[in-house]
Formats: C-alpha cells, structure tokens, sequence
C-alpha cells in the first residue's frame, strides 16, 4: 500500500529513508534537526525504536506576494479622502 491510501500514514520504505533519532538525541541536537527538516529531510522522533512524530517545516510563511497584483483591480472614492463623519470622528478621538 502507498501513502494515497491511507492520508497521513507513512510506508516503511519512506521511514528507511528518513533520519530516525530518538527523543534524548533529539532534544540535544533539535537546532540541527530542525536545519535538516527546513532543508526538505524527513525527521522522525522516536521513543527507542518505535517512531513518534515527524518534525516537517512549516508551510513559507513569506508566502507569495507579488508587488502591484492588485493594480486595477480595485478602486478608492473620492469619500476615503474626505473628512469622517461626527459620529464615527468620536471612537478616533
């Protein structure tokens, strides 16, 4: 069976690949590990030698913005320049 066929469940040929480290190891050497899952290796934490958790990088939180995407797409009135009403001044004040 692949990893498609059950989500979140990974195959013992992928757990052969990864760098498997136990969870003494791994608090004494979590910066290194965490370079090596930034950088796209599998890390799996285990206690001895049955595999816990898997430490992955999160998703880029730069995420991708590009400058000027919204160009024309949308449209200021003249009314956002113009002085606010009495009633909502007061909760600026």
């Amino acid at each position: 069976m692949g990893d498609l066929d059950f989500p979140g469940l990974v195959s013992y040929d992928k757990l052969a690949n990864m760098t498997t480290i136990t969870i003494h190891k791994a608090k004494t050497n979590l910066s290194r590990l965490i370079k090596q899952a930034c950088r796209g290796e599998e890390v799996v934490i285990a206690r001895g030698s049955e595999p816990l958790v898997r430490l992955v990088p999160l998703a880029d939180p730069k995420g991708n913005r590009k400058p000027g995407a919204l160009k024309g797409k949308l449209k200021v009135g003249p009314e956002f320049f113009g002085p606010l009403p009495p009633d909502e001044l007061k909760f600026w004040e």
